[in-house]
């Protein structure tokens, strides 16, 4: 297993980082993402967060091919925790959870992807490899949320 951890203070409460955060509305702020579908059925506006949620995620990078891949609400607790859970190519698992904390200023973001890869030691490295090559698309996401939020 691998893990990747970053965190950054958001001036906004948790209710409105949390409406972010949902998989539709990541385009909006998530570098690479282009477009993310609901796949499962969104009854009312909640449903969003639910455990079991699907979405059909695309993915493109500036120099590399267009990735598609379906994400599932793992685990969701309301404005303090969401996790996504995917899989593609090498990497049967990846979770993706965000959690939210109030603090003084605001609302301290913490984003861990722990994933797991086939060939043991050589696939961490790939991967690792792959997200160092998309110049840190985790702290870019960050900060473009941050200052979505803090206009």
């Amino acid at each position: 297993m691998g893990r990747i951890e970053k965190s950054i203070v958001i001036k906004a409460s948790p209710e409105k980082v949390w409406e972010m955060l949902a998989l539709d509305r990541m385009p909006e702020w998530k570098e690479n993402c282009k477009s993310v579908t609901f796949t499962s059925e969104m009854h009312v506006p909640e449903d969003k967060y639910r455990v079991g949620a699907t979405a059909h995620f695309v993915d493109q990078h500036e120099h590399g091919p267009t990735t598609e891949l379906m994400m599932t609400v793992a685990d969701s607790l309301e404005n303090e925790k969401i996790t996504y859970r995917s899989s593609y190519s090498f990497v049967p698992r990846i979770d993706l959870t965000y959690g939210l904390e109030l603090v003084d200023k605001g609302t301290k973001l913490t984003c861990v992807a722990d994933y797991s890869t086939r060939w043991g030691v050589l696939g961490q490295i790939i991967f690792k490899l792959m997200l160092m090559a998309g110049g840190n698309e985790v702290e870019k996401s960050l900060e473009k949320l941050k200052s979505i939020l803090e206009k």
